[in-house]
This record gives structure tokens, sequence and C-alpha cells, in this order.
């Protein structure tokens, strides 16, 4: 007679003088005293394992090291299941650093500054293997002074804010509890509802930012020769260089996960226009795709014949999962007709809304940096997913 299957907490952590123990409902000590787990094992001397057969209904849980509670939300788990998690207990605040300064490219006979941010799980917990964004314009991302008209994307912030628990969507909440769901007392639409509403939050993961290269921007951000922009057309060139003399760099020195599904290419404008280009030409580099108010009208609209060259599903390699927005305000309109028009070429790709595929269209949004930086975190939820996955 076969028993009931277990459940399985392991907490990837290195070992020290502390101990790990876990906190939750269901569990012998509930949420006021601390369970303890096994250190070592088979897992190695990083792993720290709690079993049970006991568990009857899904609970949330947490890890403590000694008296301190990990940060973020509660995780959770169902009777019979085993999940790994990497928690971090003690640092709040991701590090933005320059990764290279400079930067020199063979394949575009350039260098440039290419910063870099790890979140606060890479920094504190050294067992953990980590996602990786490359986004462009790196200038425009993290500090206002270098930023185009002093407005920054503020992507440590966003990021920092995901590693602590997340963000509530409603606006009317008053913000998101120890248990990852929005206080639905807080009033807006969840609260009036009295609906549970889940905190927005998402993987930690690394940032690549590579400065644009000035005036060259225009040329290595373009999928074609447009006559009108001359140079241009050096996009190709320019993803080379991401894929052949960048990625292998950060693959060999930080602990990153470099497969297709944990890498994405985000951008805006150009920059976006060139993130959906890699998508088209290097989804096995990229399988995650952000296109921020792309400048699909370059080239009478050249992005939107090329992402209909994208296989369908099960017919060949395509991104795993592509993000496309747009503002619908301003003296463009933020290109909000083109941007729908590519939009819809990703569907007739077989692409789902909401699944594998998601185009926002932000009222009032313009194209500038400050709409862009309000619009991040979605774009980043939908990409790298939940932190439990």
């Amino acid at each position: 007679m076969v028993g009931p299957a277990a459940t399985v907490l392991r907490i990837h952590y290195p070992a020290g003088a502390e101990v790990v123990t876990v906190r939750g409902a269901g569990l012998p000590g509930g949420w006021t005293v601390g369970t303890p787990t096994t250190a070592g094992g088979a897992g190695g001397a990083d792993v720290w394992t709690y079993s049970t057969t006991t568990l009857a209904a899904p609970t949330e849980w947490k890890p403590l090291l000694g008296d301190v509670w990990s940060l973020g939300a509660n995780y959770h788990v169902t009777p019979g299941q085993t999940v790994d998690v990497y928690p971090h207990f003690k640092t709040a605040r991701g590090q933005v650093m320059q990764f290279a300064s400079p930067f020199g490219s063979t394949v575009l006979g350039n260098s440039r500054v290419v910063w870099a941010y790890l979140p606060p799980v890479y920094l504190e917990n050294s067992t953990v293997r980590l996602p990786v964004v490359y986004m462009h314009d790196g200038q425009n991302l993290f500090d206002a002074a270098r930023a185009f008209g002093g407005v920054e994307w503020q992507v440590d912030e966003t990021l920092d804010a995901a590693a602590a628990g997340g963000r509530c969507q409603d606006a009317g909440a008053k913000a998101c509890m120890s248990d990852g769901d929005c206080n639905p007392g807080g009033g807006g639409a969840a609260g009036a509802a009295g609906a549970v509403v889940r905190c927005e939050s998402f993987r930690e993961a690394i940032v690549i930012a590579p400065e644009n290269a000035g005036a060259a921007r225009i040329y290595e951000y373009t999928p074609s020769f447009d006559a009108s922009y001359d140079p241009s057309g050096g996009a190709d060139k320019f993803l080379q260089m991401l894929r052949t003399e960048l990625k292998p760099r950060v693959d060999s020195m930080l602990r990153t996960l470099p497969g297709p599904a944990d890498t994405g290419v985000v951008g805006s404008s150009l920059g976006g226009l060139l993130s959906a280009y890699a998508g088209v030409t290097q989804p096995g580099t990229f399988g995650l795709v952000g296109a921020m108010s792309p400048s699909t009208w370059w080239d009478g609209r050249v992005i939107i014949a090329r992402v209909m060259t994208t296989p369908t599903a099960g017919a060949g390699v395509r991104p795993l999962r592509v993000y496309v927005d747009s503002g619908d305000a301003g003296s463009s309109m933020d290109g909000v007709t083109d941007t729908r028009a590519l939009a819809q070429a990703y569907l007739a790709r077989g692409y789902l809304m909401g699944q594998d595929f998601l185009h926002v269209v932000a009222p009032g949004h313009q194209h500038s940096e400050g709409y862009w930086a309000q619009r991040l975190p979605g774009a980043l939820g939908f990409l790298l997913g939940p932190r439990e996955r």
C-alpha cells in the first residue's frame, strides 16, 4: 500500500553558523515556532530540507535564518509538492555597477560603458543563478543625472520592489501584505469587492545595460537601411556583439541562467524595434522579448513583415514570451496604430494574449522615459514570471 506523498521544502542558502527553520500554516509550529530543517544530505551542504506527509491543504510558509524572516512575500506549497526556494534575509537593495568601462567590441569597432544591476538575492545568496535581461540605452535606466531629459527608468527600484514583495496594481489598495496579497481593506476595486488580489511580484533578475553609442545609435538599433537615415541598418552587427562578445563575458563572470527561457532583451523606441528584431533573428539566444513603444514605423514597418516570418508554435524556434506596448497620446500618439498592427502580427503567428504574448496600450502615455518607467514593472512581470514557478 502506497502511503501519502511527501511534501518537501528545500531552502537553498549557504551553510553557516545560523540554522534555517520554517514556519507557516499547516506546519507543526505554525507561524509562532520554527520547525527545524535538515542541513546537507543528498542536496549538498547548502540545502536545508523539511519533509512531511501530514500536510493536508495548500499552505503559505516562510524560512527563517536564526530569528530573521526571509524577505519578500510568503512562499506557497501544496500537499505532495517539492519546492526549491532561494531566499535572502538581510539584503533589501540591489547594486548598480559598471560591469565594463569601457567595453570594447571588435564586431562594432567601438566601445561603451556597460552597466549591471545585481539584485538583493544575488548579493546575499551565493547558491542562486538568475535570469538576465539585456536592456538598451543603458545611460537612461538607473541615474537621472545621466538619463535623457533627466528622467530615468528606475530599473533598480522596480526590481528591488519585486524582491521585497511586489506592488498592488490597484492603486486603491494600501500595500502588499506578507502573504503576497494586496490589502483588501485599502479601498479601490479590490477593497470594494473584498476579493483577494495577488501582488505583482516577479523573479529577481540581473540586468545588463550597454549604453548607446551616441551618434551611432540609429545605425546600431535599426534592422534595415533607410535612405532617410544614413548610416542605418546595423542591428545584425549590434546583436552579434551582444551574442558573441558581451553575453559570453556576462555568463562567465556572473551566476546566470544562460538559456533562452531565462534571457530577455528589452528596449523602447528604436530600442523596442531592436528587441523585436532580436526575437526574429536570435530566438535561440533571447527567448523573452520586450518592445516598449517600438519604432514600428521604421522603413515602411519592415519589422511587421519580419515578425510574420516567425515560426508558428511547434514549427521552429521562436521567442517564448513577447511583450509589446505603447501609449496613445502626444504628437505622435506614441505610434499606437503601427504598434497595434505589430501586435496583430504576433497574434497571427499563433501567440496567445495573456499566455505567451501581451499587448498593452496605456491611456494618456506619451513617448518618453517617464512613461516607460511606469510600464516597466508590468513588462518585466510578464516576461520573467512570478517568483514561484
